[in-house]
């Protein structure tokens, strides 16, 4: 059996590590107390991203999940009702935030990997009545996560927001991953993010810093964003360290993001090819795959367990499902040995299972 000579990890795009060059950014950093909003370094960054995004302004937050639920907070008032899809981050990943933190409630609807249109909001804006919740806002996911790094469509973002806004609704974009869908298509993260009311972004994922988010709209909203902020824990002092890095990221780590996709499309087609197993969704977009297991492999967590022997990690997520995600610390020659790991391990569990 065909063993990795160093740990694979394609658990999350979270997982990377910063890079020499990262590392040397972080240290030079000029910083101040960013919660008087002192911090060059942060204010620098901040600015970038308002103009990346082509909003306003942009606050530096240090979290994706911090980043969103300030965004719902100042968007809404306890017992509005937002829209998402059924496997929005927003709804299965932030521990109940819209509930917990801003007394919001999630109508959820049944999208396509987590990709929805006008057609799935028809007939949801609540009438206005004194017994019902008032429905707010609508969020949408890009690229989707567990649709399998899914691309929400351009033209169909731009049909929800001027549908959202002729109900008098707001919209708001978790682009924790907007950045993939950029390189993927080739259209500018401005013009992504411009039918939006708020968008938030995430720098420890794909582009490789060790820490941080922010989230951009209007001055007013990032006005209001920051005491939220400060209200939720967020507010950091010396922060130019963080924000360093991910400005180093958005250098130097950006368009390198096609080779995380290309690395993708290696592991995708080797599971296409192994009798065991079924990918999901079957067109692989940007840098993230699930894998569904036949039963007779064993659970997720058997099959799991037995690429880890091989020092190749995954993530079970589902009884009999795992999912895989390329990064900045798996190179070509890494998927390519991981591919064969997988295809090798499905074969030799299939054996024992005869």
């Amino acid at each position: 059996m065909r063993r990795a000579t160093s740990v694979i990890d394609l658990r999350s795009d979270t997982v990377t590590r910063p890079t020499a060059g990262m590392r040397a950014a972080m240290a030079t950093a000029e910083v101040g107390d960013d919660v008087f909003g002192e911090d060059p370094t942060v204010r620098r960054l901040e600015e970038c991203i308002a103009e990346l995004l082509g909003k306003e302004a942009a606050l530096f937050v240090p979290s994706g999940t911090m980043s969103n639920q300030i965004c719902i907070k100042v968007h809404t008032q306890p017992g509005d009702e937002l829209i998402c899809d059924v496997n929005s981050h927003v709804y299965n990943y932030e521990a109940g935030g819209p509930a917990v933190l801003s007394g919001v409630m999630c109508r959820t609807i049944e999208g396509d990997r987590g990709i929805f249109d006008v057609q799935h909001l028809e007939g949801l804006v609540r009438p206005d009545n004194d017994h019902l919740v008032r429905t707010r806002l609508v969020c949408i996911e890009n690229t989707h996560n567990r649709g399998g790094g899914s691309i929400f469509p351009l033209e169909a973002i731009r049909r929800i927001s001027n549908w959202a806004h002729r109900h008098n609704l707001l919209v708001h974009l978790d682009g924790a991953r907007l950045w993939n869908a950029a390189i993927a298509t080739g259209i500018p993260l401005r013009d992504w993010a411009e039918p939006c009311d708020s968008v938030s972004v995430c720098f420890s994922k794909g582009l490789g810093a060790p820490v941080g988010s922010a989230l951009a709209g209007t001055k007013e909203f990032v006005r209001r964003a920051r005491r939220v902020r400060k209200l939720f824990g967020g507010g950091m002092r010396q922060a130019g360290v963080l924000a360093a890095a991910a400005l180093y990221a958005l250098e130097h780590h950006f368009h390198r993001l096609a080779e995380d996709h290309q690395h993708a499309q290696i592991l995708a087609q080797t599971i296409r090819n192994t009798p065991g197993l079924r990918l999901f969704p079957q067109h692989i977009e940007t840098n993230i795959l699930y894998a569904d297991i036949d039963p007779r492999l064993g659970t997720a967590t058997d099959f799991t367990r037995a690429l880890a022997e091989q020092r190749v990690l995954v993530l079970p997520v589902a009884p009999q499902r795992i999912r895989l995600v390329t990064h900045l610390d798996v190179s070509r020659a890494q998927a390519e040995q991981a591919a064969i790991i997988i295809q090798e391990t499905a074969k030799r569990l299939a054996l024992q299972a005869a």
